[in-house]
């Protein structure tokens, strides 16, 4: 008992739980980061980051990318998935698209880059001047977009970012739905479709119930990220964006911690973050099995 049980929780206690402890502790001083000495202020640092604007503004584009992205990010997985597994011919063998494997291959490439990589290389195809993505459509007559700055405009820059977060993610969520639905008996949808339900109906009826566990996981990885996104903020625009329309918490912890040496305030902003992050992933679990989602689905 002590050997597979008391060892393990030890480490976990010392290298997971123990960290947590001490950040808590330090946002409740004025700690600098490089001093050794630390003054306890209570919870000021809290009152403090809950009267700026510039937090609470990063915690509204947060909110923003975690209500959106995982959404947009599933669903797209799930048609993908759908179209490779069972989307092919309505007639004969169960099957998906031809060629899916390919589809595959090319769906899942970009998440084997590096995120930063991806970052960068996003940030390029964006630029004003010399960008891919100006040059393809003032190419095809659309001259509104010469010159057009992506990421710097606020009204645009939140949502090329989402594009390039989505367009990395796509591909890796879609082959976890495919092996979810490669593990429903074909049976399944030869009978939907002797019965005449569409492909929507299928869906809807079969696929997703079936693979709602999956969803579900692809839902809380998904809404971590979004709550984070720290890497692909500080590649695109690393100064939060025009009026500050792509800055994270994660990015203002940054800026608080390393350019202010404000270590302090800073972990009680990576608390915030951390309590954010526990609250989304009970909600989704809540919401799950609210809707019936720890009941096994009869076949």
């Amino acid at each position: 008992m002590a050997v597979f049980l008391g060892l393990p929780l030890a480490i976990y206690l010392l290298f997971v739980i123990s960290p947590f402890a001490q950040a808590f502790y330090y946002s409740m001083t004025d700690w600098s980061g490089f001093s050794p000495t630390m003054n306890f202020t209570g919870l000021d640092n809290y009152r403090r980051i809950f009267t700026d604007d510039i937090f609470m503004k990063a915690m509204s584009n947060n909110i923003i990318l975690v209500i959106f992205l995982p959404i947009i990010t599933i669903v797209l997985s799930l048609i993908l998935a759908t179209f490779v597994t069972v989307g092919g011919s309505s007639r004969g063998q169960i099957k998906g698209l031809r060629n899916s494997s390919f589809y595959r291959v090319v769906s899942f490439f970009p998440y084997t880059i590096p995120a930063i990589a991806i970052g960068i290389m996003w940030g390029q195809i964006y630029d004003p001047s010399n960008g891919l993505l100006n040059g393809i459509l003032t190419a095809i007559g659309l001259e509104n977009f010469e010159s057009y700055p992506w990421l710097g405009d606020k009204n645009t820059a939140m949502i090329a970012t989402m594009f390039v977060i989505v367009w990395g993610f796509v591909g890796f969520y879609m082959v976890l739905f495919v092996a979810g639905i490669k593990g429903i008996p074909a049976e399944l949808f030869e009978a939907a479709r002797i019965d005449g339900a569409g492909r929507f109906r299928t869906a809807v009826s079969i696929t997703i119930p079936l693979i709602r566990d999956n969803i579900q996981t692809a839902y809380v990885y998904m809404g971590i990220l979004a709550l984070d996104a720290f890497v692909y903020m500080a590649a695109l625009n690393s100064g939060g964006g025009p009026d500050n329309s792509t800055l994270v918490m994660a990015q203002q912890l940054f800026f608080t911690a390393f350019n202010k040496g404000q270590f302090g305030l800073a972990s009680a902003m990576g608390v915030v973050l951390a309590v954010t992050t526990l609250i989304f992933s009970g909600l989704v679990f809540l919401m799950n099995r609210l809707t019936g989602g720890d009941k096994d689905v009869s076949l």
